[in-house]
């Protein structure tokens, strides 16, 4: 892994943040980036915004810092706990999976007894937390508390494996692209969104306040790699995919055009991407105020919302080479 940090992969995949509590997250990428850009804040939802200021056109790009979470509902009089989803949760990955609270408790995901995996479902998991009672219970974890999949990233020169890692890896593209970016032809807004899991909400805020003229979203997509898969022309390894719809947009043909000729300019790998369900940020971002142009690159990842999301090291140093290609030269189609 020449191009790019392995340590600070590791960090952003480990710190806590599930949708609405994206603090920490935004902290540790402020004092990555601090000194790299013109101007930093965050706004009053919680997107951090990093202004990279330069010419020709503003563009917005923006990777989601939340994680997919639980919530606590409920105590019970033994120390169960009971839980809310927060983004999407399979109830069959989810259970048998450790957890971790803000404040370091650390739980496993049990189940009620169920006669067959078809009635598994997420009202029949529970949160054990180790306690003797709803008192005991009470003293490390409150109602409205939230936690994450707890497990330790694994990095090799090949692959990337962890829980977070949609869409922390986006956010670290969008750090190792402003550490490597020389002379920019673009105005830069670096946006690390909030509550993209719920409902892409944050990159809304940010974009009706930035008023880009154009925007570029960096997440995590789905493969068609694996055995028996449902067919997608998208796979780990086979470079960086460029969007062209999802759930929530039908990608701009000039953001789409565009990448894939800087990519062919350049001789990076490229994939096209036709994802039939979810969605990203640019979904949010593109019909804001008058509408803005927007398109995705994406990560092609393995057992998204799981605690061993896999991803490729080459796709990832692919992405943060056409996106340096992207902000280093002029956008004539644009």
């Amino acid at each position: 892994m020449k191009e790019f940090s392995t340590e600070l992969l590791k960090k952003l995949l480990l710190v806590y943040g599930p949708s609405g509590n994206e603090a920490q997250v935004a902290e540790l990428i402020s004092e990555e980036i601090k000194d790299l850009v013109d101007e930093i804040y965050t706004d009053n939802l919680g997107n951090l915004i990093a202004h990279k200021k330069g010419p020709g056109k503003k563009i917005m790009l923006a990777g989601h810092m939340d994680q997919i979470g639980l919530m606590t509902t409920h105590i019970d009089k033994e120390g169960f706990l009971r839980f809310s989803n927060l983004g999407g949760l399979s109830p069959a990955i989810t259970l048998s999976q450790r957890v971790i609270f803000e404040n370091g408790v650390i739980g496993v995901i049990g189940s009620e007894k169920i006669d067959t995996l078809k009635d598994l479902t997420l009202d029949k998991l529970f949160i054990d937390i180790g306690a003797s009672s709803q008192e005991d219970a009470e003293t490390m974890v409150s109602i409205g508390d939230t936690c994450v999949y707890h497990s330790e990233p694994i990095i090799d020169d090949k692959k990337v494996i962890s829980q977070g890692l949609d869409d922390r890896i986006g956010c670290f593209i969008m750090i190792e692209v402003l550490k490597q970016l020389k002379e920019i032809k673009h105005d830069l807004y670096f946006v690390f969104t909030v509550q993209e899991e719920v409902g892409t909400r944050g990159a809304k805020t940010a974009a009706f306040h930035i008023e880009p003229d154009l925007a570029i979203s960096f997440d995590v997509t789905a493969t068609g790699d694996t055995p028996k898969a449902k067919e997608m022309a998208v796979k780990l390894g086979a470079g960086a995919a460029i969007k062209i719809k999802d759930n929530s947009i039908l990608c701009h043909p000039m953001i789409k055009n565009h990448m894939i000729k800087t990519a062919k300019k350049f001789r990076i790998p490229y994939q096209l991407e036709v994802l039939e369900f979810g969605g990203t940020d640019s979904g949010a971002i593109h019909l804001t105020r008058s509408g803005v142009p927007s398109g995705v690159l994406s990560v092609p990842s393995r057992y998204i919302h799981s605690n061993c999301e896999m991803a490729s090291v080459s796709d990832v140093e692919n992405i943060i080479s056409l996106s340096r290609a992207l902000f280093e030269n002029e956008w004539s189609e644009a």
